[in-house]
């Protein structure tokens, strides 16, 4: 039976780490402020507790009551765990008691029963019984089809709980909710593939990871470009070609299963996970599914490369051509000012008093001529004269025309490669992209066409002019060059400001692509129900009202704490003029002389592998880091190995240099990183880190009135090798460029961290670190 018993468990699917398992389901363990808090009775509870006349039941229904405020659930008590609190209950409650209970007894089964149905009765709680299970199992089978994740579906049920008000079943039982939730999505989809897809399309798939003479295809698809650089763009777009067939595809049947985006996105992301050898042991319908996924996302990141390429090449040219428009601007200052100098000594011939009356006004010119020749003189004289201003666009247009062959050769590849589309339903700069993609799909140039035929709707009144050049004959006629210029210019402004989007992007898409459909949209009121939102069913102004009550009256409360002195944390005083000020008090009684804390000076210096060494054996952090290939594999975990390759890589040292000055040749340490470090176990292990370290007793201290608080921030990182990330930011790397690490912590630990772009604006990105935190912490608030 116990065997039985054994397999099945094991069979289970693994949702949370022991870790997490203990601090979900294991008896709470209260420290004193916990106690304190938890174990606080109100009124009505200290009338509850009449109905028990023993002080070993009330004992016991004050257990009860705390741990079930604490966690929502119920526990078998045992005397070692709850020792300590049933102690606190004594000394709390029944110090003055003639009946002294020193030992922790049982009480009936039918008294407990009867406990849990008074505190479910006070905290309107239910237990899931038959009927909530019943609902939990519809739930996660809803849950499924929006994200097939493990913990997601776990975290939805967990919510569903909390909103319901039932109390939280044993885990076995989620394990095997979200487990059938899992089991039944990927049957459903795996049958639409079978149903849809046809014998070409699977041809085309297994194509993906069959053996050839090279790399695998999907292998030479994973690829990213490194930088913007013409041949790297230009294989991107080629890798866009090779798999578009089967991008439409994916359109088609990804639509007709109904996933979510957030499924697509998590099936992709095996691919990526998985070697192909790995792939290849899947079940092949389920392989194709991951396959199909990846193709569709890797395809609009195809298009959202390309897009940035358009709008960094675009931008560099036009900041190159102001830069060298400016340049010119200047020397021509610089040399006008010159030649007023030398206007000076022209001057200065005329008001010679001891000129020869005899002289004729040849000589004074021929005299003149040597100081300031006569093209100077004559420009000097059109600025005194007519006092033109220099015309900096149009200097900057005249530079456009200098780079026409260079932004030609970069951008026409990417523009006829990407579809455009407007919000507008006549938009006219799309209308001109449509056109000039029409032009160089028949290999024609735009200099073929007259100006009547060209769209001419989307030029602005301010830039028209500066379209035109005059021709040798004097007439004006249209710089085609400038021309095609600008609408690369109106769609990099576009794309940034949303006016301009591309279906086939994830970043450049529409706005309304990320909202539901009209047909949908009819089922808002199940819609909202089913996503507990029922705050959207009050109005605005109602919610704004309550949300404005709700933070004056903690103004006012968090003011009142500081003037009454109850705040110890900020000082009041007394300014002459300016009135009341507060201050934060300093505590110097550990400053030195000069100021500066000593504390750090008395620690002893520790070697870093003695840490990673010391933080393994407290969490087993290491053991995270699986084989890429999970079994079958040659190669052992060597924590010795391991450790070496994360040292390289986290100092940026790198394999070849740790290879040369440690023990350990580099190619074992290029084995070990290959083989175990990938961001799935980086991922892993950093959260194991930082779940233990919640775990200490300082991370509480932390917290204000109980809540974590969170804030992000970016570190920027000059980069030596050419990324696709990587950006020219002349206040941060001069001329150089670099990345973001864009990193979000809670409380004092980083929970979640992801590299941008130096021109990506960091608010943006929030909301991913948050939604994407995989650790146990889970911040209160934001600052």
């Amino acid at each position: 039976m116990s065997d039985n018993m054994n397999e099945k468990q094991s069979k289970r699917l693994k949702i949370l780490r022991p870790e997490e398992i203990k601090n979900i389901y294991g008896t709470p363990i209260f420290t004193p402020e916990d106690r304190t808090y938890f174990f606080m009775l109100d009124k009505p509870e200290l009338k509850l507790l009449e109905n028990f006349h023993s002080i070993r039941t009330k004992v016991y229904f004050i257990l009860q009551l705390g741990y079930f405020k604490a966690k929502k659930q119920f526990f078998k008590l045992e005397a070692q765990s709850i020792n300590d609190d049933f102690q606190y209950i004594l000394k709390s409650f029944f110090k003055n008691d003639k009946d002294d209970i020193y030992t922790i007894g049982i009480i009936s089964k039918r008294t407990r029963i009867k406990q849990q149905k008074i505190i479910l009765n006070l905290f309107q709680f239910k237990k899931c019984r038959t009927e909530e299970k019943n609902s939990l199992q519809e739930i996660a089978l809803t849950a499924a089809t929006f994200c097939n994740k493990p913990i997601f579906i776990f975290k939805e049920l967990m919510n569903y709980l909390a909103k319901m008000k039932i109390s939280i079943p044993g885990y076995s039982f989620m394990q095997d909710t979200v487990g059938k939730a899992i089991n039944h999505e990927q049957l459903r989809l795996t049958g639409l593939l079978k149903k849809h897809l046809t014998n070409r399309d699977i041809v085309l798939l297994q194509n993906l990871i069959d053996n050839s003479p090279r790399l695998y295809n999907i292998t030479q698809i994973k690829r990213e470009p490194k930088d913007f650089s013409f041949n790297e763009i230009k294989q991107e777009i080629v890798r866009g070609e090779q798999i578009s067939e089967l991008y439409r595809l994916a359109q088609q049947i990804l639509l007709k299963f109904k996933i979510s985006n957030e499924s697509i996105k998590y099936y992709a992301s095996l691919v990526d996970y998985y070697s192909v050898y790995k792939l290849k042991q899947l079940n092949k319908w389920t392989g194709y599914l991951y396959l199909l996924c990846y193709i569709y996302t890797r395809f609009q990141k195809v298009h959202d490369n390309l897009l940035n390429t358009l709008i960094y090449s675009t931008r560099r040219y036009k900041n190159e051509a102001k830069r060298l428009a400016k340049e010119q601007i200047y020397e021509q200052y610089k040399e006008n000012s010159q030649n007023i100098q030398k206007a000076g000594e022209v001057f200065e011939i005329f008001l010679d008093d001891n000129t020869d009356p005899r002289t004729t006004f040849h000589e004074i010119q021929l005299k003149i001529f040597t100081i300031l020749n006569r093209n100077d003189l004559e420009k000097l004289t059109n600025q005194f004269t007519n006092q033109p201003t220099i015309d900096e666009a149009a200097l900057q247009w005249e530079f456009i025309d200098k780079f026409a062959s260079r932004f030609k050769r970069y951008l026409r590849p990417i523009i006829l490669s990407v579809d455009f589309n407007s919000s507008r339903v006549k938009e006219p700069l799309i209308e001109a992209v449509d056109f000039i993609k029409n032009a160089f799909t028949k290999r024609k140039s735009l200099t073929q066409y007259s100006d009547e035929v060209l769209p001419m709707g989307f030029i602005p009144p301010n830039i028209k002019n500066y379209l035109y050049i005059r021709n040798s004959e004097g007439r004006k006629e249209l710089a085609v060059n400038r021309y095609e210029f600008l609408v690369y210019q109106l769609l990099w402004t576009g794309l940034e400001s949303g006016d301009i989007y591309c279906y086939d992007s994830i970043r450049f898409r529409s706005f309304e692509e990320y909202l539901i459909g009209d047909e949908e949209w009819g089922q808002k009121d199940f819609l909202i129900e089913l996503a507990g939102l029922s705050i959207f069913n009050q109005p605005i102004e109602e919610h704004l009202a309550t949300l404005k009550n709700v933070l004056e009256a903690r103004i006012e409360s968090v003011n009142q704490h500081i003037s009454s002195g109850e705040n110890q944390a900020i000082k009041l005083k007394k300014g002459r003029d300016s009135g009341t000020k507060w201050l934060l008090p300093v505590d110097t009684s550990e400053n030195t002389d000069d100021g500066t804390y000593s504390i750090f000076d008395e620690i002893p210096s520790i070697e870093i592998t003695q840490i990673l060494q010391y933080v393994n054996k407290k969490c087993g952090f290491l053991d995270n880091f699986v084989h890429v290939l999970g079994r079958y594999t040659k190669q052992k975990q060597d924590n010795r190995l391991l450790i070496a390759s994360l040292i390289a890589w986290g100092t940026n040292m790198g394999l070849g240099r740790m290879g040369e000055i440690s023990d350990v040749d580099f190619p074992t340490l290029l084995s070990t990183s290959d083989n175990f470090i990938r961001l799935e176990t980086l991922k892993a292990a950093n959260d194991c880190v930082s779940n233990a370290i919640s775990k200490l007793p300082i991370f509480e201290q932390y917290n204000i009135e109980n809540v974590i608080y969170s804030s992000s921030d970016g570190q920027k990182y000059e980069t030596s090798i050419s990324t696709f990330n990587s950006r020219h930011s002349s206040k941060y790397f001069g001329l150089k460029k670099g990345i973001v690490s864009y990193s979000t912590v809670a409380n004092h630990i980083p929970i979640n961290a992801q590299i941008i772009g130096a021109n990506e604006h960091e608010s943006h990105c929030v909301f991913d670190n948050l939604y994407n935190n995989s650790t146990t912490i889970q911040p209160g608030a934001i600052l």
